[in-house]
């Protein structure tokens, strides 16, 4: 959504500012009193426009122009010339702080929160002063803030990255969202590089297409300059169209073919895996196929950023897992819960195949799990069908139902099960009883996972915000539970 400009922005204006005389000051004033109004219009035919479609039932997409009116056509682009200039005279506005920082940014699907936090924790052990923006948290060096949204909005983006400036960061890595990317409010960045993880169905209640999903994605690569670079996943098909209008130096990662940076697995458990990479060996403490992915991606971007191969690695092997993403509890029963964001058809299909390449045929797999309300009801089915045919037993529980019923969500997600499947399938509104309920169902050896909501402390019902968190939950159960 456009952000307005307001005069109202909490940031002192520079002493050359202070210095400039009446006119030149009357002048700023006036551009930007322009520029407040074409944003406020901007907003306005947004609106508009977004009713119009819904109401005519119009997936606006310029390749089909007669789909949509000339009129609606014309606003459309003068929405996409506020959103742009918008970003830009906020930047503008905090004096290009970005500019005077090693920003790199994240895209994809899944893995975007992984990727920017590690590279935010190996840069800090580095010794270097770091920024971080990404949904689980924002940091400044030391000091942790309250997420926002994936990506903030064009003032917050500024606003933050000069406080890093001013805080002594060097680096900042952050989470550019698909949304983000389609409004624009990343458009007054200047990126020192730019990561490309996989593509995979999402957010498609917002953009109503996989092609404008991915197009959104593509855009961020399209703003960077021949100055910058592109780390590219080589193993995702839509990694070349990503950079087919890249001016920056690309560079490719694969764990399945040849490319500039390379993995192998030489072994793995619970407790982190062995790995090669680009011919040099290192132990981590993540698991999983989908991680080997994200720990390269990790790599070759601090290689490109000037950091040489073996100190890269060696910080790489002490980095920490994320929070909320495939975070592991051991319960005094002897069976291990794992509590991930997995929320896409793909990222849990991945989540519950690196738990099945690690626990073999040891142990049944219970799978917790739901969507959210209000969103993309699409994948709901195909996420019934990756939790049940990965899992021993499932049981279909509340995610963040918002304004939507439980019951609808329910249905969706069944009707993606055949008759046999839904043997295996047990439905429970309150997410706490669905935890314990699979809690209670797991024997030694199994694997519980709780999947949907990973780092997140909170649930939406019907408009009301309540806390929730599903590691406290499992801390909660374990600490009543018998050892066995």
């Amino acid at each position: 959504m456009l952000q307005i400009l307001a005069f109202s922005y909490s940031v002192p204006l520079s002493l050359s500012v202070v210095l400039m005389s009446g006119a030149a000051m009357w002048v700023i004033l006036f551009v930007l009193l322009l520029l407040f109004c074409l944003a406020a219009y901007g907003r306005f035919l947004y609106k508009l426009m977004r009713r119009y479609i819904y109401h005519n039932d119009i997936n606006v997409d310029m390749k089909a122009p007669r789909l949509v009116p000339l009129k609606w056509r014309i606003r459309w682009k003068i929405i996409l010339a506020a959103q742009i200039l918008n970003s830009k005279a906020v930047a503008l506005w905090y004096g290009n702080p970005s500019a005077k920082l090693r920003l790199v940014g994240v895209t994809g699907t899944n893995g975007k929160t992984t990727i920017a936090t590690v590279l935010f924790n190996m840069f800090r052990k580095m010794g270097h002063h770091c920024g971080l923006i990404s949904t689980v948290c924002i940091r400044i060096d030391d000091e942790e803030l309250p997420p926002i949204i994936t990506t903030p909005c064009a003032r917050e983006l500024n606003s933050l990255m000069s406080r890093m400036l001013k805080a002594g960061c060097e680096y900042v890595f952050m989470e550019c969202s698909s949304e983000g990317l389609a409004q624009k409010r990343i458009n007054g960045l200047h990126f020192t590089g730019g990561i490309f993880t996989n593509l995979t169905r999402d957010h498609l209640n917002y953009h109503h297409t996989f092609a404008k999903y991915r197009n959104a994605k593509k855009s961020f690569f399209d703003l960077l300059s021949s100055r910058s670079f592109a780390i590219i996943n080589a193993d995702d098909e839509n990694g070349r169209v990503m950079v087919s209008d890249c001016k920056a130096s690309v560079k490719y990662y694969s764990i399945h073919s040849q490319a500039d940076f390379t993995a192998r697995l030489l072994n793995c458990d619970f407790n982190g895996m062995q790995l090669d990479i680009n011919g040099r060996e290192v132990h981590v403490r993540f698991f999983g196929s989908f991680n080997i992915s994200n720990l390269l991606a990790c790599y070759g971007a601090a290689v490109m950023l000037g950091k040489q191969p073996e100190d890269v690695l060696a910080v790489l092997s002490e980095m920490p897992r994320v929070k909320g993403r495939l975070d592991p509890i051991l319960s005094p029963k002897g069976f291990i819960a794992f509590v991930d964001y997995a929320h896409t058809p793909d990222g849990l299909q991945k989540v519950l195949m690196a738990i099945h390449e690690v626990a073999g045929e040891r142990g049944r797999v219970i799978t917790v799990c739901g969507a959210g309300g209000d969103r993309d009801k699409g994948k709901r089915p195909e996420m019934a069908r990756e939790a049940v045919g990965k899992s021993d037993h499932v049981i279909f529980t509340s995610d963040n139902p918002r304004n939507e019923s439980q019951q609808a969500i329910f249905e969706d997600l069944l009707s993606g099960l055949d008759e046999r499947q839904k043997e295996h399938v047990v439905c429970i509104e309150d997410r706490r009883a669905a935890i314990r309920e699979a809690c209670m169902m797991a024997e030694k050896g199994d694997v519980v996972l709780v999947a949907g909501k990973g780092h997140e402390e909170y649930q939406e019902i019907k408009g009301v915000t309540h806390h929730f968190s599903d590691m406290e939950v499992l801390e909660e159960i374990f600490s009543t539970a018998q050892p066995q």
